[in-house]
């Protein structure tokens, strides 16, 4: 069901099968963003060019204003670049009209925000649905999918709870379901642990691993260390450029001061 990445050592993806095929879900090419013009103008990203393969667990990282944060907008489909070439999923979406953009965001990506975005008015279950609503899934899969989705991050009990009854973790959890109920090729997650308690940044860490287990590509933004950690591979930028492509997280203390 996956490719692990060449970057990964064998022992680093115990339960994943050995697959000499790797698909690219991110391929980038020379990719630049400028924002401004004349004495206002910012180079955001710098001649980019990147991979990421189907089933990796990646982290982005860098300093505030290294390009991170651009970086995940650009591979979400939220902005295009300047000028190169954004493949996702093997289509090149760099120049694509926002109609366009905005169905591949629905269907090919499932996104996960430090807040949690739902609909407060909504239970966790109708929450989940929404996404489908949107895809055009049939109405009597909806249903069983968003179940699905809430079992696999554990929350299978409280389906018919609306967001103000549910702790932040939970809430988080259901954003994730939400993200991941179109059967995306990319779950991306901008600072998905920082409006969290420890204890259950540790459980949403935790979903995420089995998400990864289970075959999905995950990719997050984090400026915690101890987030990048729990993942397989670090890609690390500075003023708009990516510095480390293939950093082990547990060698993140030769790059952070």
């Amino acid at each position: 069901m996956i490719g692990q990445s060449t970057s990964l050592t064998e022992n680093s993806l115990p339960n994943h099968q050995s697959d000499a095929h790797h698909p690219t879900i991110i391929r980038l090419e020379e990719i630049t963003k400028i924002y401004g013009s004349n004495n206002t103008k910012v180079k955001a990203l710098d001649t980019v060019n990147l991979n990421i393969e189907k089933g990796e667990y990646c982290t982005i990282m860098g300093a505030s204003g290294s390009g991170k944060s651009t970086m995940m907008n650009i591979i979400g489909c939220l902005d295009r670049p300047s000028s190169g070439n954004y493949y996702l999923d093997s289509m090149d979406v760099s120049r694509l009209p926002d109609a366009h953009l905005a169905g591949i965001r629905n269907r090919k990506i499932g996104f996960v925000f430090q807040q949690f975005h739902l609909l407060p008015q909504m239970t966790a279950l109708e929450n989940v649905i929404l996404p489908m609503v949107y895809a055009e899934v049939s109405p009597s899969e909806r249903r069983e999918r968003a179940l699905e989705a809430l079992e696999k991050v554990g929350l299978g009990n409280r389906v018919n709870n609306k967001p103000n009854q549910l702790s932040g973790g939970q809430q988080q959890r259901v954003a994730i379901a939400r993200a991941i109920v179109n059967q995306p090729v990319l779950l991306l997650a901008d600072e998905p642990t920082g409006a969290l308690d420890s204890q259950t940044t540790e459980e949403v860490l935790g979903i995420f691993e089995s998400l990864y287990q289970a075959g999905i590509t995950v990719v997050v933004v984090t400026h915690e260390s101890e987030v990048a950690r729990h993942s397989r591979r670090v890609i690390w930028f500075r003023d708009g450029q990516v510095i480390h492509s293939h950093l082990d997280p547990q060698e993140l203390h030769s790059v952070i001061d």
